[in-house]
């Protein structure tokens, strides 16, 4: 249940910033096409919890029709925010941009519980703040990497969040067995397109592994690789937490930072994060300093599969007799509309299998915190992926984002099953 909402905030409050998106509102044409493509929908067969229902509730609101109590956070704290709907969508209503618009007011107007100060506390403090999140990531890493994590989640001493907890650390774990790690990179064997990497918080603190695959890919590529100093976490996590002013901030200090090296492209290999910065157009649109600026950053943005199809893959020259399925991070496949990308690399690795998956493009429940959050409707939403992923009979499930690799991986664990969950990347690395 979300948190109690202050009365005295009400209406006015959430209505100043909907107001601002009320022509997204009223793109809505209440078909109901979003319905069967909506997770939370499917699951709890409740209008409030489909996207039309979510959108006519924020209208409601917008026009003073309805009061903000905790029902109405209920509704919008349970989206997932895969924005599926948005694919489907005839009138093409940006759901994701009126879903942040709502939590950042219920962000505001929200009593302050436990559960909601803790939130605030961690994205604010730590992930605003590079030394002390590496200091936090680095204890993970070392929870990890001692054996203590397997320990405590073989135990099954803790109850079903808490093993949660441990399974997606676990799964953060290096899927694949090489000597890419100790491979020397090679250099670049020309000067052009200049790539600056969004090293990420997440992903260098717990896929350092994978960011050192893009690195060797991209080089092996032609790439010239350029630091962007100074850049900091991307704001995904904020902005759907409805922290949209620390979201600002931390975008304008990393257009500042990705600006200073001059770089053509700017590689992403995560895609929340990637669409998060592909939007900070909109999310710094108002900004009079840095609207342009964000709005060409944008346009630099590119996942790693959109840019190595881009410029041509490398030819594979190992073999990698492996049965894979692939899952579509949502954030790529709905918000970035990055479909076939992932699928052509793969396909292009020689001794690769790439066998059906039902349900790829749906969401598997992660969805940031939202498993930790809303652990027993993650659940369900996770239990059809990992048994779609049974049915496929593949060995290795491959996935473009930190978060869906951690709950795929943490949910199979869970199950007793042992198919690892990889980046992309990791196979490409491996192949060339």
């Amino acid at each position: 249940m979300a948190s109690a909402i202050g009365e005295s905030a009400n209406i006015e409050h959430l209505a100043t910033l909907l107001d601002r998106n009320r022509e997204g509102i009223y793109t809505c044409v209440h078909c109901g096409l979003c319905l069967p493509a909506c997770p939370t929908y499917r699951q709890l067969g409740d209008e409030n919890d489909s996207p039309r229902g979510r959108v006519y509730l924020m209208r409601a609101v917008s026009e003073s029709r309805l009061a903000i109590d905790s029902v109405f956070a209920e509704h919008i704290d349970s989206c997932l925010g895969c924005r599926a709907c948005e694919t489907v969508c005839p009138s093409g209503v940006p759901y994701g941009e009126l879903l942040e618009a709502a939590r950042a007011e219920l962000a505001a107007t929200r009593s302050g519980g436990v559960e909601q100060k803790l939130l605030r506390f961690v994205l604010n403090r730590f992930f605003t703040r590079p030394a002390l999140l590496g200091v936090l990531m680095w204890i993970a890493r070392t929870f990890r990497e001692s054996g203590l994590a397997q320990l405590a989640f073989d135990s099954k001493l803790l109850g079903n969040r808490g093993r949660l907890a441990l399974a997606l650390l676990l799964s953060s774990r290096p899927a694949l067995t090489s000597n890419a790690e100790n491979r020397a990179a090679e250099p670049s064997v020309s000067t052009s397109p200049r790539v600056a990497i969004l090293r990420g918080c997440v992903m260098e603190g717990l896929f350092s592994h994978v960011n050192r695959a893009t690195e060797r890919v991209l080089r092996k590529s032609g790439c010239e690789l350029v630091e962007a100093n100074g850049q900091v976490c991307c704001g995904a996590l904020h902005a759907h937490a409805g922290e949209l002013e620390t979201a600002k901030e931390l975008a304008r200090k990393n257009i500042d930072a990705f600006r200073a090296t001059n770089c053509d492209t700017i590689v992403v290999n995560s895609a929340g994060c990637g669409a998060a910065m592909k939007e900070y157009k909109h999310l710094l649109a108002d900004d009079p300093e840095y609207a342009a600026r964000a709005a060409d950053l944008s346009k630099k943005v590119k996942d790693i599969s959109e840019f190595l199809i881009g410029i041509g893959p490398k030819p594979s020259e190992a073999i990698i007799a492996r049965r894979i399925a692939y899952d579509a991070p949502c954030h790529l496949i709905h918000a970035q509309k990055i479909a076939s990308a992932p699928v052509d690399l793969l396909r292009s690795i020689r001794g690769l299998e790439l066998t059906p998956l039902i349900g790829s493009e749906t969401c598997c429940g992660g969805a940031g915190i939202y498993n930790l959050q809303q652990y027993e409707l993650s659940a369900k939403i996770a239990l059809d992926k990992v048994d779609n992923i049974l049915a496929s009979g593949a060995d290795m499930v491959v996935t473009g984002n930190p978060g869906c690799i951690m709950q795929i991986g943490a949910s199979l664990l869970m199950r007793g099953e042992s198919i690892k969950v990889a980046h992309p990347i990791e196979l490409i690395d491996s192949a060339i």
